[in-house]
């Protein structure tokens, strides 16, 4: 089991100073990964400060030499792909290597697209999801990409330099559970970033949910079986071993490979003071 840091890109965490004196404090606690939401408005009536979260992160590589480092979760469908396929490459270029790339449909739709314009149909968003991962997969692996598809034309293009980490950087799909459809899509990437109907954000979910998720998501990797596959699922975790034990454990058991630390998402999400004081206890003791 691995343990990452789940924050916003809003609120105390939009100053890149601080997220990335977070990320040096995470590294020297011992965490192995801080991840940071990609928005640009959440929820817009609360009108709160924002920062890219590809600025943030540039932030923390330098302030970083081990821990990963990505979005949890980018939504393709609103970004255009090859300027997205270049910042995560450069990302991955300055942190020699450390980049995860967590992408989705992303949330709430209508603020988030419909505020912009943008399509809110989410048969759409998924089509320009699924059309924007192709592209970024071809992107990264140096070739030269001619692409007629339904959302996107590409024209004899190649994007170098192509990330530091072969073939590519790690891609994790994030989607609800019990929907299988985003699972079906997950197993064909690197892993699989699951939200629960009956365990929402900062929510611990049931192991036996997690265990159903892993037996489905296998069945739909007997192709890829061989090749490695992260289950990430996360929660408020007690500093204390044997309840660590209690809780972590089971998940573990059930499939999952990640455990990240992520709070409710409530008025007090965007700020740093309880996610520092968390992160200097140091990752779960199991």
């Amino acid at each position: 089991m691995r343990y990452s840091i789940n924050v916003p890109n809003f609120g105390d965490f939009a100053d890149a100073r601080a997220l990335a004196s977070l990320a040096a404090t995470a590294e020297q606690a011992g965490w192995d990964a801080l991840f940071v939401w990609d928005h640009v408005v959440h929820v817009k009536s609360r009108r709160q400060t924002f920062a890219d979260p590809w600025l943030l992160l540039t932030a923390a590589a330098l302030a970083t030499s081990r821990i990963r480092l990505g979005t949890l979760v980018t939504p393709v469908g609103r970004r255009r792909p090859h300027q997205l396929a270049r910042q995560v490459s450069t990302l991955d270029q300055i942190s020699a290597g450390r980049t995860i790339f967590g992408a989705g449909l992303g949330a709430p739709v209508e603020d988030e697209y419909g505020s912009f314009g943008e399509p809110t149909d989410p048969v759409v968003i998924a089509e320009l999801l699924d059309e924007g991962l192709e592209l970024l997969d071809r992107y990264w692996a140096g070739e030269v990409v001619t692409h007629q598809g339904r959302h996107h034309q590409v024209h004899e293009v190649s994007l170098l330099p192509t990330p530091v980490q072969r073939p590519r950087v790690p891609v994790w799909i994030a989607g609800y559970w019990p929907n299988r459809r985003p699972m079906r899509r997950a197993a064909r990437w690197d892993g699989v970033v699951p939200l629960f109907t009956s365990a929402r954000h900062g929510w611990t979910p049931p192991a036996e949910e997690v265990r159903e998720l892993v037996g489905y998501v296998r069945e739909h990797r007997a192709e890829r079986a061989d090749r490695p596959f992260d289950v990430v699922v996360g929660g408020i975790s007690p500093t204390d071993p044997a309840q660590a034990r209690d809780l972590i454990g089971p998940l573990a058991e059930a499939g999952a490979t990640w455990w990240d630390e992520r709070r409710p998402i409530d008025e007090h999400i965007g700020a740093l003071a309880p996610v520092l004081r968390r992160v200097e206890q140091g990752p779960p003791r199991l």
